[in-house]
């Protein structure tokens, strides 16, 4: 039989899982990507290794 103690315990828990899996995909989509990038300008064309 699980107590409300244990409850408690599992909600925290699977809201601190909740939180650190919306931390990493918020990182994720903020990191710069790795790779070439191209800029076209009014100064021509410029290659960047990232």
């Amino acid at each position: 039989m699980v107590s409300g103690r244990n409850i408690l315990f599992l909600i925290a828990g699977a809201l601190c899982a909740v939180v650190a899996i919306i931390a990493y995909q918020s990182y994720q989509d903020h990191r710069e990507p790795k790779g070439v990038q191209l800029n076209i300008g009014p100064n021509g064309v410029s290659v960047e290794k990232k």
